[in-house]
């Protein structure tokens, strides 16, 4: 584990309670309240004239997340929230002439519920399936097995994606279970040969497994992701990353696109955007956001937390959770967890099934272990600042929750 890390983040008591939702909703260091102070500050200090400052701090969220994106050359436009940056994208599609949306069942509700209003509206949605389920196999928890489910998710994309597709929605990770969505790349290059549009939902891979658009074959892609998650940048820190050649008009635009020099052409016409970023972006928006990601981000530089490091600690963690978990030798109709998928193809958290995910919960937090569920899937979320003994603790007194439900 990083050690001493925890002292840093005294003011989400991290040392007093067993923060296990990490997947969720990590702790803030100290300085971001400092940064947030500042925003104040600035604002009473310099009235309209802080947007300068605020615009400067935008940059800065930026160049923080073209770092973990790993991508030399997109455009990152930023938003509240991944909604927002999602509806944009949507609404710059021709869906008049293509009115097909490819995505997965597994997708998180931001992607889900928008997708199945405009599937309301007459927009052919297909969702291909993502397996996964309650598998209770007792082998070792990172050894060979069965095929990953998630290996043939890209095929299933690949296998709906036509001429008449629009766009293909999937997350790099899902947020169910934390598995990671391999071949990307090949879905990236099924869009291309057809002309459709891919949109990767990043979030639980951003800083929490490396991610590289570069790498990835992504440079024609939509990104999109935020910082509440694994990044500690707290709310009001998404983006949604798009290829610097990108010609999309989004219907769904706000005034900031109009800033700067207007990229719009003889042959566009009508309402022109900005260059680069300002593109997708929207309208006036709050700045005390940016100013704590900025400096969460520079923390995390200050202290050596680069996205490999940060991967291999969660790594040791989650199989430590694992290990314990799997040591109770719990009653699988009252807990289990999937073990056909080897713990280095899935994300930052643990995943376990239970039909009594709700009530296990609510009686963790009651004990001060603070774990999240989705369904009858509990699950437990370290973070570096997350000691060992208290990933044993959370064990222990998970335990004795399911020896009392047997």
């Amino acid at each position: 584990m990083t050690g001493g890390l925890a002292r840093h983040y005294s003011r989400f008591r991290v040392s007093e309670r067993v923060l296990l939702t990490g997947h969720s909703h990590q702790a803030w260091p100290d300085m971001a309240f400092e940064a947030q102070q500042q925003a104040w500050l600035d604002a009473a200090e310099m009235v309209d004239d802080k947007w300068d400052r605020a615009f400067g701090m935008a940059d800065e969220v930026r160049a923080g997340y073209r770092r973990l994106l790993d991508d030399p050359d997109g455009h990152i436009a930023l938003g509240h929230n991944t909604h927002e940056l999602v509806v944009r994208f949507l609404s710059a599609l021709p869906l008049r002439e293509r009115p097909r949306l490819v995505t997965t069942d597994g997708e998180f509700h931001t992607v889900r519920r928008q997708l199945d209003r405009l599937e309301e509206e007459g927009i052919e949605v297909v969702r291909v399936g993502t397996g996964g389920g309650r598998g209770t196999g007792r082998g070792p928890s990172d050894s060979g097995g069965a095929p990953d489910a998630g290996d043939s998710i890209a095929g299933r994309i690949i296998a709906a994606v036509d001429d008449r597709t629009a766009a293909v929605l999937v997350s790099s990770v899902l947020f169910r279970d934390a598995r990671i969505v391999d071949g990307l790349d090949e879905v990236a290059r099924a869009c291309a040969r057809v002309g459709a549009e891919l949109l990767v939902d990043a979030y639980h891979s951003l800083n929490a497994v490396p991610f590289s658009v570069v790498g990835m074959g992504l440079g024609d892609a939509f990104v999109v992701g935020g910082g509440y998650k694994y990044c500690q940048l707290g709310e009001g820190n998404c983006f949604l990353r798009f290829p610097r050649d990108c010609g999309l008009r989004p219907v769904l635009t706000g005034w900031f696109a109009e800033f700067g020099t207007l990229a719009g052409g003889p042959g566009e016409g009508g309402v022109s955007y900005g260059e680069g970023h300002l593109r997708f972006a929207g309208s006036t928006y709050d700045p005390v956001s940016h100013y704590r990601a900025a400096a969460v981000f520079e923390f995390f530089r200050e202290q050596g937390l680069g996205v490999d490091h940060l991967r291999e600690v969660s790594l040791a963690q989650i199989r430590r959770l694992a290990g314990g978990v799997d040591a109770l030798d719990a009653d699988p109709d009252v807990l289990s967890r999937d073990r056909s998928v080897r713990l280095s193809k899935r994300g930052g958290f643990l995943a376990m099934d239970t039909p009594r995910a709700g009530e296990i919960c609510c009686k963790l937090r009651g004990r001060g272990v603070y774990a999240d569920f989705r369904g009858r899937v509990l699950r437990l979320g370290p973070a570096p600042y997350v000691t060992g003994e208290q990933l044993d603790e959370a064990v222990a007194v998970l335990g004795e929750m399911a020896a009392s439900l047997s």
